[in-house]
């Protein structure tokens, strides 16, 4: 009589004929995912792989996905390297999964497209959200690798543009497992402090691994959430990070971002050369206008003033008083010439003269006698002669 044996006897042979085989315990497995499902309770990612005439159940625990740069997604074609085995309970035959690959392009690479757009769908990249570089920053802020070329670079650049403004180093892995979260604290720091007015948060270029971290979705929220500007310079000018997205400026290199993080003093200085030449020459201008108005009201003031009115009255009265100068020296010498014709006239008709010349007047009781015959004998008359007279009488 054949051995009878239950289920779970059968099972676990097989299972232990499947376990026991080497050629399925490390085995490469390429195929497209289907049926994908995130067991969030537990982490473990439930699915099954298929190609064009077959598929097979996958499971992969959550001590190995937590590995895994990207999130695998149904209809993604992947590289898988797994062992063969069986669910006992079930009598499931599956695959166990212990790493996880994309066929074709590179995990990161899809890790890389898979944030960016989850993060874009949340507004993490709105430039409505982005905030201005301030133009001249007291402190810049620098987020990077202490013994990089690219914070040699950056202080030198800042020191010789604009040497007022103070350099703050906050030194950090800028790759490796705990550069992240490196990046975000000294992000979260310098907001929490205020030690700075703008921020450098970068490193020189290298690889897409190299530059990962600036990749992670810690560094991205904190770049996000701070209220301090942040500048993004990671690598050469050809790479791209979510921290150059998500940033409020994007600089190609460190020493490009170290330009745009400070004005240069030497233009500052031709600037306001510039300007303190308009200035001058637009007060100089202003004043002349305001010199000439002032002139202008200094002589309408003075000619409607009480004494310029006084002195106008006083040069007219002068210019009348010489006007009626002038006219009584010319009566008076009219009147003048007039008088010395009359004189003359009157000397011409003098007794007196008329007397010197011999002749006499006869007065009596001192009425001129003109007629002899108005005479009688006796009477007393005064004869009139040129140096004296005489009382006469008539016989």
């Amino acid at each position: 009589m054949p051995e009878i044996i239950s289920v779970s006897a059968l099972n676990r042979y097989v299972k232990s004929i499947l376990d026991s085989d080497s050629n399925i315990q490390s085995v490469y497995i390429k195929g497209q995912i289907s049926n994908f499902k995130n067991h969030y309770q537990t982490g473990h990612f439930y699915f099954s792989l298929k190609d064009e005439k077959a598929q097979v159940r996958a499971v992969m625990f959550r001590s190995a996905n937590q590995k895994l740069r990207f999130a695998p997604e149904n209809d993604m074609s992947v590289i898988v390297r797994a062992r063969v085995s069986i669910y006992e309970a079930g009598g499931d035959y599956q695959v166990y999964v212990d790493d996880m690959q994309p066929d074709g392009i590179g995990a990161l690479a899809i890790a890389f497209e898979q944030l960016k757009k989850r993060l874009e769908a949340e507004g993490l990249f709105s430039p409505e959200h982005k905030k201005a570089i301030p133009s001249y920053p007291r402190k810049v802020g620098v987020i990077t690798s202490e013994s990089g070329a690219a914070v040699r670079d950056i202080i030198n650049i800042i020191s010789r543009r604009y040497p007022p403004a103070e350099i703050v180093l906050y030194p950090v892995a800028v790759q490796g497992s705990t550069a992240a979260e490196q990046i975000a604290r000294a992000i979260e720091y310098f907001n929490k402090t205020k030690a700075a007015d703008v921020l450098i948060a970068g490193r020189g270029g290298g690889s897409i691994e190299d530059l990962w971290a600036f990749n992670e979705e810690a560094v991205a929220r904190a770049v996000y959430a701070s209220e301090i500007p942040v500048i993004s310079a990671v690598g050469h000018e050809t790479d791209y990070t979510i921290c150059d997205y998500v940033s409020d400026l994007r600089a190609p290199t460190p020493s490009a971002a170290a330009e745009l993080a400070v004005p240069d003093i030497r233009e500052l200085r031709n600037i306001f050369a510039t300007y303190g030449q308009m200035i001058y020459s637009g007060v100089s201008s202003r004043l002349d206008e305001l010199r000439r108005k002032t002139e202008s009201l200094r002589i309408r003031l003075v000619s409607k003033s009480p004494a310029s009115a006084v002195e106008n009255l006083m040069l007219r009265l002068d210019r009348v008083s010489a006007s009626m100068d002038s006219a009584f020296e010319k009566e008076l010498n009219s009147k003048r010439t007039q008088l010395g014709i009359l004189a003359e006239r009157l000397s011409q008709s003098d007794p007196l003269k008329i007397l010197s010349k011999g002749y006499g007047m006869v007065t009596r009781d001192g009425e001129v006698i003109t007629d002899s015959e108005s005479l009688k004998s006796g009477d007393i008359i005064r004869l009139r002669l040129y140096n004296g007279e005489k009382d006469c009488e008539v016989l």
